[in-house]
């Protein structure tokens, strides 16, 4: 069987030295599908990092629309190539092709790209700074290098390494993309790879701006990342994973954007139990097995006052997970994943009240799986009780009273979401007003009466938050155009001359829409002399 082949500066090219070989697998089979991929030799790495390299030096005589025009150029080849995309995402992932992958992953792909795009137009991104008094003026420019960008596995359009959120923040900052394929849409990637390199030549950007790689062995990971040539890093994925690439990142002086692990709790107020446990339950069920609950904002825990109440409501849950069908998982490795984390929940005292295995089908299916324990067990070993389970599966935490709540929430770490869920009568008010402020320090984005499941692509989001949830609370990876500053540096200049300046800090606004804050007042109007 032929390999298929790598993206480097311009062409699809064989591996060089490949020293073996991989398919991906259908998940909803179990059967390997008929693309082969190559593992490559530091040969391909060094041709990618010099690619990217030539790619730098040409993008810093080329100007910013050209970045708009491949961004804008690369959404609408996406689109059409949309059928053969959302087949090959299919098959390789088994998320669902019209109602997940075509209707809403594959657009907001393209709509993020085109965000990117009207944001590297008008240039407010760039915050450029200026003092006039002092003679001195600032403004977030590229990095001097590529940004490898390490895709996940259950987005194979919105968060790929050649497509996502990553690579449109790093593209438009100004940086070439390296390309990491996650070995579960390897095909996918390529396709969009196709289309990447269809853009470049359509809009004459630089042969090295998007390139993809396929597998390596992981120390050439840690010294990819290490490279001179690489100026920053998107990672999304596995904490282990993260932490590793973080070291190595973190030794050599580069940015690294990580998202690793999130149990996103709820908390359900007395109030709202009361008034719509049954609701609840029913937004919760469906937010948890969505996409097989293998989204980075699964509510994989739930906490609640001890009463007869809360008793109804995981009653009622459990129904709903007993009897919804079992999801397909991605891969084997997130089944097994699976299994560890129930095990390591049920060892430290949590109980399966749903679910809790694999399901008798064919390929990585999964039961529907609810846990209960109570808080003074979740006390007893809080790290243990975070343990994220990658899948339909989430844990109910059963406190005593409101004080014990309080505590569970100071045991808490890092968090993409927190959400609390009131009553509309008031009567949870005072208890909300305790317990947010703690919970808000815990999460990037906290949410009220409302799941965490969706992620919008707005101005407004923070798809981000403290450790272990990301590795820098500062940032967010959706969201434009704060996710376009995690790729860029800030440059200043002092004393220099109109004529030498770049366009965002002279004294004519180059747009006549950008946005320049001029000795402390916001204003899109130009300077006068």
């Amino acid at each position: 069987m032929s390999l298929q082949p790598l993206l480097i500066n311009g062409e699809f090219r064989s591996a060089a030295n490949p020293t073996g070989s991989y398919q991906s697998t259908n998940p909803m089979t179990g059967e390997k599908l008929p693309w082969s991929f190559p593992y490559s030799e530091w040969d391909d790495m060094e041709a990618v990092l010099q690619a990217a390299a030539d790619a730098v030096s040409e993008l810093r005589r080329a100007p910013r629309q050209l970045l708009a025009d491949f961004l804008d150029t690369y959404a609408t080849r996406i689109e059409k190539r949309a059928e053969a995309l959302v087949e090959a995402a299919h098959l390789e992932t088994g998320l669902p092709a019209p109602t997940r992958l075509n209707a809403i992953e594959l657009p907001r792909t393209t709509d993020q790209l085109r965000q990117a795009a009207a944001a590297v137009r008008d240039r407010s991104w760039t915050q450029a700074t200026i003092d006039t008094a002092a003679g001195i003026r600032s403004h977030y420019g590229p990095l001097p290098g590529a940004v490898v960008v390490f895709g996940p596995n259950n987005f194979p359009f919105a968060f790929n390494g050649a497509s996502g959120g990553d690579f449109a923040a790093a593209i438009a900052a100004g940086s070439p993309v390296i390309a990491k394929a996650h070995s579960s849409h390897s095909r996918t990637s390529q396709l969009l790879a196709e289309a990447a390199l269809d853009a470049i030549n359509e809009t004459g950007a630089p042969k090295g701006l998007v390139q993809l790689i396929y597998r390596f062995k992981p120390e050439y990971g840690y010294d990819l990342v290490a490279d001179p040539r690489v100026a920053a890093v998107g990672f999304t994925g596995s904490r282990e994973g993260g932490m590793r690439l973080k070291e190595v990142a973190d030794r050599h002086g580069k940015p690294i954007y990580l998202e690793m692990s999130s149990i996103n709790p709820i908390l359900l107020l007395p109030g709202a139990i009361s008034e719509r446990a049954q609701a609840i339950a029913e937004d919760f069920f469906t937010s948890c097995t969505m996409g097989t609950g293998q989204f980075c904002t699964n509510p994989g825990l739930v906490m609640t006052i001890a009463g007869d109440e809360a008793e109804e409501f995981v009653a009622q849950a459990a129904a709903l997970f007993d009897d919804g069908a079992a999801g397909v998982l991605l891969n084997r490795g997130v089944s097994e994943g699976m299994d560890e984390s129930i095990r390591i929940l049920t060892s430290n005292g949590a109980k399966v009240v749903a679910g809790g295995a694999a399901a008798d089908a064919p390929g990585y299916c999964y039961q529907n799986t609810l846990l209960t324990v109570s808080g003074t067990e979740f006390l007893a070993n809080p790290h243990a009780m975070q343990t994220e389970a990658f899948g339909p599966s989430s844990l109910v935490v059963v406190a005593q009273d409101a004080d014990q709540m309080e505590q569970i929430i100071q045991c808490f770490e890092g968090n993409l979401t927190g959400c609390l869920y009131t009553d509309s009568a008031g009567s949870d008010d005072e208890l909300y007003d305790r317990l947010a402020p703690q919970l808000r320090v815990k999460v990037g984005r906290l949410l009220n009466d409302k799941m965490p499941t969706g992620v919008a692509v707005t101005a407004a989001m923070n798809h981000g938050g403290p450790f272990p949830a990301t590795g820098h609370p500062g940032f967010t990876s959706v969201g434009i155009p704060a996710s376009i500053r995690r790729f860029a540096a800030l440059y200043s200049y002092d004393n220099v001359r109109q004529h030498r300046l770049p366009p965002e800090l002279k004294d004519i606004n180059p747009t006549g829409d950008m946005w320049r804050l001029v000795d402390q007042q916001w204003t899109q109007a130009d300077i006068n002399a």
